[in-house]
């Protein structure tokens, strides 16, 4: 396992604490969105309701203007919040949020945080279309009672994968509404878009109104990602959709029978975190089953993230929640959404491509990836000039990257344009190189990319190729001033092999937050995803993209997360009774980590054979995760044990204790002992501490009388022993404990992983492990 030295973890996580420190730095009169988490117990019996109690305790902390033309009549609290968390989202300046720190009830205060958006064949891929799948995914199945909130962009309600046809009336349980707004009305809902409610607030107080004549102030999507991943989640099936021609067949989401609830919290200048927030608070409120949540802050600790203590209470109340890991890969220590009650979500490529060749002038052909369809196109049987603006082959520089401005048109004009990745959108590069009068663009990977293409839908007739390759034509135009190449782009295929690959871009571990809590979760399809778009922005998403389709192909971690998330109502749907935890450990502990070649998967980014860091406990298996065997259950109290054990103080494990009753009953001696479905092992840096044992409970979820017995791999560091090594069901839902005993052997300077599988005959229930050592070697 790729090494990550325990001194550079710790100059890490000092890096970017100073950063956190640094970007916080504010002028205290200037005001600014802070989140307020009250102890909703505290509510002095003086008042009748705690949306009184809270306004009061705002206006006891707001200072007056000294003059009277100072006047300050604006209203500032922008946000309640009564469900998954309890208190209000104010514009405060800073001495006033010093001041209300001080006030009776008030638990903590979060500054505004920014999120970002975290930017078909995959139901085949995953197993759902297959003969052997169509009894288990039937019509019969009670999905259509799930309902999904996504929480994003908003929704494009004309798409023909919100068509409701056939489906059955809104689940009794639901609460929820359809807002009204700019070009959305009452009848854009259905009965597979159940709700659609809007966020801005949080993003008015920072970034002024929104201009409407910009951006509609509705659910209507006009940016695309949410649309893309409500219909990733639980699109209706549509008949022969493809983008331009490209991935042609029928897409449908994961959980076709599940019901969609938009939640629209991002606009043109980000996502921001009150209303992320106040979003979450009303979902749960509404009454979805599941949370799905392409989006990414950042990472902080647990009490000082928002997000995390909202999902807590979303969790509390059953609500399976997924989260994308980020596109920060392939750094290490790149991951956002690490809570441990949040699944965590990394992406992979499918067994689809979309090929596209560059033939030089050579003879030489290399092979690159495109999606380009349009009238510009070049002719296989000519040679057209090839140029190259950078200094050298191996590294980009500003000249070679094709920013605006940077090419010039008498250099360019009639040519094809190499351009390096990097620093601006892949497809604008190509607008650049259109603008300049190229007429074509190959564009290269870097060494932070590696071998990983991929395709995009863009303006001009261009290819993307790997960095190894990106270096041999580089080198060509640099060192031949008469080097030519075209482009040939040869649509669909399917069967690549290997499959699933590791994204390069997908984010990594460890969770330096909580070393023992193993994050990505798992990985999922979410490299090429085809699914419904927007009608407002053409597929490239630039402002010079006259282009309109119903279908568009991204990539990212945010295409992953859907997948999970609808997987998730497939399962919450079979098995009703399953708590988020349950579901998250049938997806953790069936999850496969070889491709179809029967290898180890692999990383993009290197060719080589990834590990828990990169997949987590594997790719998803959804079939397999209907009937796991068994899964390790976490209760809310669980969770909160856990906490206990993070070092934080009794005010800040407050934030997670509601409810009065709830306190540290010590149950855990070690943060590696929360029943997490994967395991980790950190040996600390007393290096005389050479012992570890770790505890786990598993529920029977299969056969009421099942035997299994225990096989763990071999560690060059440590022997392990886990005891007992056979456990006998006599019943469903019985539970069983076992321990998990590591004696080091030989101090490893790099991380160790394998795994531990309990096997009945039928089932094989994998646990992840990874071994750390911190002592200095």
């Amino acid at each position: 396992m790729a090494g990550i030295p325990v001194n550079w973890l710790f100059l890490f996580l000092t890096s970017f604490l100073f950063l956190d420190l640094a970007i916080s730095a504010n002028t205290p009169l200037a005001k600014k969105t802070y989140v307020v988490q009250m102890d909703k117990s505290a509510m002095p019996e003086t008042f009748s309701d705690h949306v009184k109690w809270y306004s009061s305790t705002i206006k006891s902390v707001v200072l007056k203007p000294e003059k009277v033309e100072d006047t300050d009549d604006e209203e500032r609290v922008i946000y309640t919040y009564q469900n998954a968390f309890h208190g209000v989202a104010v514009r405060l300046s800073e001495e006033e949020a010093e001041r209300l720190e001080e006030q009776h009830g008030v638990m903590a205060i979060f500054p505004e945080t920014i999120y970002q958006l975290h930017t078909t064949r995959s139901p085949t891929f995953l197993g759902l279309e297959t003969e052997d799948s169509t009894n288990v995914w039937s019509d019969k199945l009670p999905n259509h009672n799930v309902i999904v909130g996504v929480i994003d962009t908003g929704i494009w309600p004309e798409s023909p994968s919100f068509n409701d046809t056939g489906m059955t009336p809104v689940p009794a349980h639901w609460k929820g509404m359809c807002e009204t707004g700019r070009a959305f009305a009452k009848h854009h809902c259905n009965r597979k878009i159940v709700g659609a409610r809007v966020f801005y607030h949080g993003y008015e107080a920072a970034s002024g109104k929104i201009n409407e004549q910009d951006e509609y102030k509705s659910p209507r999507d006009q940016d695309g990602h949410g649309t893309h991943t409500a219909a990733t989640v639980a699109g209706s099936p549509v008949h022969g959709a493809n983008l331009l021609g490209y991935a042609d067949g029928t897409a449908r989401g994961m959980a076709p029978g599940a019901r969609i609830a938009a939640y629209k919290v991002c606009w043109v200048g980000g996502c921001f975190s009150s209303d992320i927030l106040s979003a979450v608070d009303r979902a749960v409120a509404d009454g979805v089953n599941v949370l799905s949540i392409s989006l990414g802050g950042g990472v902080s600790s647990y009490d000082h993230d928002s997000l995390s203590i909202a999902a807590f209470g979303a969790m509390e109340m059953g609500v399976f929640i997924s989260c994308s890991a980020g596109n920060g890969g392939p750094d290490p220590v790149s991951l956002t959404n690490v809570s441990p009650w949040i699944t965590t979500v990394g992406a992979s490529t499918m067994d689809r491509d979309f090929p596209a060749t560059v033939k030089l002038g050579t003879g030489k052909t290399v092979p690159g990836v495109s999606l380009y369809k349009g009238r510009r196109n070049l002719s296989e049987n000519k040679q057209y000039p090839l140029v190259y603006k950078g200094s050298n082959s191996s590294s980009p520089d500003p000249s070679s990257l094709c920013l605006e401005g940077t090419l010039d048109p008498h250099t360019v004009a009639g040519k094809i344009v190499i351009c390096d990745r990097g620093i601006s959108p892949r497809v604008q590069k190509g607008q650049v190189v259109k603008d300049a009068g190229g007429v074509g663009m190959i564009l290269s990977n870097t060494d932070a990319n590696g071998e990983e293409l991929v395709a995009d839908c863009h303006l001009l007739p261009a290819a993307a190729v790997g960095e190894k390759e990106g270096i041999v034509i580089k080198q060509y135009a640099l060192t031949n001033s008469k080097a030519t190449a075209t482009l040939a782009f040869l649509g669909t295929r399917l069967g690549i092999r290997p499959s699933p690959v590791v994204a390069a871009f997908s984010s990594r571990g460890p969770n330096f937050v909580s070393l023992e809590i193993l994050k990505p979760d798992v990985v999922a399809p979410g490299v090429n995803i085809l699914a419904a778009w927007t009608g407002d922005v053409g597929p490239s998403s630039l402002p010079t993209d006259h282009r309109r389709v119903k279908f568009n192909i991204l990539s990212g971690t945010s295409m992953s997360c859907p997948h999970v998330s609808g997987v998730a109502a497939l399962l919450k749907a079979s098995h009703p009774e399953w708590s988020p935890a349950a579901i998250k450990s049938a997806l953790m502990t069936t999850a496969y980590v070889h491709d179809n070649i029967h290898n180890p998967l692999k990383d993009a980014s290197t060719g080589e054979p990834s590990n828990p860091y990169d997949h987590g406990a594997g790719h998803i298996n959804p079939l397999k995760a209907l009937e796991p065997g068994l899964v390790y259950d976490i209760g809310a109290q669980d969770y909160f044990e856990f906490l206990c054990t993070q070092n934080l103080t009794p005010s800040q494990l407050e934030v997670f204790a509601k409810f009065s009753n709830r306190s540290c009953q010590h149950s855990l001696a070690n943060p590696g002992d929360l029943n997490y479905p994967a395991i980790s092992a950190v040996f600390p840096e007393d290096a005389n501490i050479s012992v570890i044992t770790l505890q786990r409970t598993v529920t029977n979820v299969g056969p009421p009388v099942s035997n299994y017995h225990v096989l763990v791999s071999p560690f060059k560091g440590v022997f392990v022993k886990v005891e007992p090594a056979r456990l006998d069901f006599t019943r469903k839902h019985q539970k069983l404990s076992y321990k998990v005993t590591f004696t080091t052997k030989s101090l490893q300077t790099a991380p160790e992983s394998g795994h531990l599988v309990w096997k009945d005959g039928v089932h094989k229930v994998r646990s992840p492990i990874v071994i750390t050592w911190l002592a200095p070697i």
